[in-house]
């Protein structure tokens, strides 16, 4: 298997869960020192570094203002080498009864085998009037 082919397996894999609720497989793809950044001006707009800056900074506190699991489908993979887009969508209720079905297009960067790098496009304003302001990074 070729490494497009590989890097694919573990994006539909990590996606056939997280449209399940379950986004262990997801955080597990990603490298110790990822970098995911979200394009945009609202507080969750901003460069995370590091696996356990994701889990702290951006993936606890979204699923904070979840009722339920954070529900992400993927729609397309388009995968090159160690790059790869993914469009997706979200299909969670927030604990104040509000939709929250944003829409995405990420781009992954592989090393060996890992996600060590992501980038968000997304509907900023959506997530500016839905989901709880994060607070200023310091």
């Amino acid at each position: 298997m070729d490494t497009a082919a590989k890097n694919r397996a573990v994006l539909q894999h990590a996606f056939a869960e997280t449209a399940k609720g379950n986004g262990r497989p997801f955080v597990e793809m990603m490298t110790d020192d990822v970098v995911w950044t979200i394009i945009g001006t609202t507080s969750w707009s901003r460069r995370y570094s590091g696996k356990q800056a994701v889990i702290r900074d951006l993936l606890g506190p979204l699923a904070a203002n979840f009722d339920g699991p954070n529900i992400v489908t993927a729609e397309r993979f388009i995968v090159e080498g160690d790059l790869a887009v993914v469009e997706g969508r979200n299909h969670s209720t927030t604990r104040r009864g509000e939709a929250y079905a944003n829409r995405y297009s990420w781009t992954f960067r592989f090393h060996t085998g890992k996600v060590a790098e992501i980038t968000e496009y997304t509907d900023t304003d959506l997530i500016a009037r839905v989901l709880d302001p994060l607070p200023a990074q310091s």
